[in-house]
């Protein structure tokens, strides 16, 4: 059973108007921290619920635990409502063009001057600049900042494996929101927010662009990058399992040698050093891979997790499924999405607040529509 005693942001309400992944992730985020999150649906649903093939986890991953109200906004009366909607929230959260969102009236100074306390959060390309206008996509992003580029080999720039850019985009919109929420408590005001994802991908970058301005060197791609360690690398064991080895520190290099019965290269002159033990990484990791391959997989994970050695199985995402950690109390959480009736489990967010994981107070996914009536036959009441 989870725990749902930890919900700071109870009582806070969040209208969304999004699609695909950045504007729904930083809604799924704040709906798990306790927020109702009302996501405005056109009248034939969110079209990413449509997806198939590699987007068909697209909506069911980013919007467990929301409202769903259906409003056609391009007409007058279904915008009048979508203002009364507005009109009863903490949070407006949107992540479509600037201009679109202005014809509407729901630009962000447009909404900032009829609700004041309102927070606007705006899930963009860009920030303000000379790009603020263009299209971006995740993988636009990682190609125009170099996170392509330090992925893949060189010459071959390659995108991340998943959508890593728009759900860093949507934590960073989540994070802002929060801020802002506290900030309102100091001064009573709404603010506005606006998330790039050019620059939440610049920001996971940082790291190789700061070494260049400090150093004056740039590193290669990672396939390619100078090592740091003695051994940093994927072995094959007998049973043809991939595994990811990491000695990184003397300690580790003495183990993993001994370990694998390669006690002659503790006494190797020339690997004395860790220098040395780096700079002769093309006689040893021959070695090393060697050995491995007399191993069968569960017996060295069993006596690397034992030793303490940085490892891990390459393994593929639906591998996780079986993966005990994964599967350990409170690790998935089963949902029901109500729109087709089927059941599929996902992850929460990343950590736990006094031991307990966090999920959306219903982690079901909700039926287009599912909550139109309930929702706005609220806004007709009298107030109390």
């Amino acid at each position: 059973m989870i725990d749902q005693s930890y919900q700071p942001l109870a009582g806070i309400r969040v209208i969304e108007i999004s699609h695909m992944i950045m504007g729904p992730s930083a809604g799924f985020f704040l709906a798990s921290l306790g927020a109702e999150v009302i996501k405005i649906e056109p009248p034939d649903g969110d079209n990413t619920r449509k997806l198939t093939g590699m987007g068909r986890g697209f909506y069911p991953s980013f919007n467990r635990g929301k409202k769903s109200v259906v409003l056609n906004t391009k007409t007058p009366e279904g915008l009048a409502t979508l203002h009364q909607l507005i009109s009863t929230a903490d949070v407006f959260l949107e992540n479509f063009r600037d201009g679109s969102m202005e014809k509407l009236g729901l630009a962000p100074t447009q909404l900032q001057e009829k609700y004041p306390t309102l927070i606007i959060a705006s899930c963009k390309g860009f920030l303000q600049g000379p790009y603020e206008n263009r299209t971006a996509m995740d993988e636009v992003v990682q190609m125009m900042t170099g996170m392509a580029y330090m992925t893949g080999p060189k010459g071959r720039p390659l995108r991340i494996g998943s959508s890593t850019v728009d759900i860093t985009g949507g934590l960073f919109t989540a994070f802002g929101v929060v801020a802002a929420l506290f900030k309102r408590q100091q001064d009573g005001l709404g603010h506005q927010i606006r998330t790039g994802l050019f620059e939440s991908c610049l920001l996971l970058v940082m790291q190789h662009m700061v070494q260049f301005d400090l150093e004056g060197t740039e590193s290669p791609p990672m396939p390619n990058r100078e090592f740091s360690w003695p051994i940093y690398d994927i072995f094959t064991t007998q049973d043809e399992r991939s595994i990811f080895i990491g000695a990184i520190t003397g300690g580790h290099w003495e183990l993993v040698c001994r370990l694998l019965g390669l006690e002659d290269l503790l006494t190797a002159p020339r690997l004395q050093t860790r220098m040395q033990q780096i700079n002769h990484r093309a006689w040893t990791i021959p070695l090393v891979a060697a050995a491995v391959a007399k191993q069968p997989y569960a017996e060295l994970a069993a006596q690397l997790e034992q030793q303490g050695i940085p490892f891990g199985p390459v393994s593929r995402p639906v591998e996780m499924y079986d993966d005990p950690h994964v599967n350990r109390p409170n690790g998935l959480l089963s949902s029901v999405d109500n729109e087709t009736g089927q059941i599929y489990r996902a992850p929460g967010l990343p950590f736990e607040v006094d031991g307990q994981a966090l999920f959306p107070t219903d982690p079901n996914l909700a039926a287009i529509g599912e909550h139109t009536e309930e929702i706005l036959a609220a806004l007709q009441k009298p107030a109390q």
